[in-house]
């Protein structure tokens, strides 16, 4: 069953055509990774399915339901969560308390924690926020502040903040970027890990260790247009991946 499907979607800057008619469909469930070179349109896709830009023409649909047109928030709101290439966190506030925030937003975005939320509801989400941070290992660094953790932990942190929103699809812009091998792993690890919550994942990555570590199914996009998907083992041996991503060497 398809939780995502794009159709036709196009988007041009002036007269680069970022985006040509993209067709995409996300099984409910699955880890579906989008690799391909720079410039091949892989943020722009991404900022269309979270409302950042608007395309062209072309149809977004979550669980039958059609995006376009909605704010960031309301998508957010509708179960599509977003985790972007640095890692977006409350720096001054501790662990505990990033975790806590996502979950006190109302859903015009402001946060009101005092007034709108009652006693109950703070105990329920203190509850949620404790299990989540013992399932991610980061209860040890509850009290600490968040801006002076590693940033394969802020990593988990933000990973954290979106889970306590119980989101259906989780959108990943290069998750490793920027980390050690061992801080690499270890996020691989978080991801199989989350994977057993059933959320849907579509990853967009570089490291093809990652992309063939997690993904149980790969597109390959190129200038705009996806050229080639499969599994990851027909993606490895296609050669038009090979000359497109790596101008013709092996995966």
């Amino acid at each position: 069953m398809s939780l995502l499907a794009i159709h036709g979607v196009n988007k041009r800057f002036g007269g680069l055509r970022a985006l040509n008619d993209v067709n995409l469909s996300i099984k409910q469930g699955s880890v579906h990774a989008i690799i391909g070179p720079n410039g091949a349109g892989k943020s722009t896709l991404l900022n269309c399915l979270v409302g950042r830009i608007k395309p062209d023409e072309g149809r977004v649909d979550f669980d039958g339901r059609s995006l376009l047109g909605l704010e960031p928030q309301a998508i957010n709101q509708a179960g599509v969560a977003r985790v972007f290439q640095t890692p977006e966190i409350f720096p001054d506030l501790s662990v505990m308390e990033n975790v806590m925030m996502p979950a006190f937003a109302s859903k015009d975005g402001a946060f009101r924690i005092g007034l709108w939320r009652r006693v109950a509801d703070r105990r329920d989400v203190e509850a949620e926020a404790e299990e989540i941070l013992h399932d991610l290992n980061l209860w040890d660094q509850r009290d600490h502040h968040a801006g002076s953790m590693s940033r394969g932990d802020k990593r988990r942190l933000e990973l954290a903040m979106c889970l306590v929103q119980h989101p259906r699809l989780l959108l990943l812009d290069e998750p490793t970027a920027g980390m050690s091998r061992a801080d690499t792993n270890n996020t691989i690890d978080l991801l199989k890990k989350i994977a057993a919550r059933g959320i849907t994942k579509v990853i967009i990555e570089h490291d093809m260790h990652v992309v063939f570590s997690l993904a149980d199914r790969v597109s390959v996009m190129a200038q705009g247009t996806v050229i080639a998907e499969g599994t990851p083992a027909e993606i490895k041996n296609d050669p038009r991946v090979q000359e497109a991503y790596l101008g013709g060497a092996h995966l």
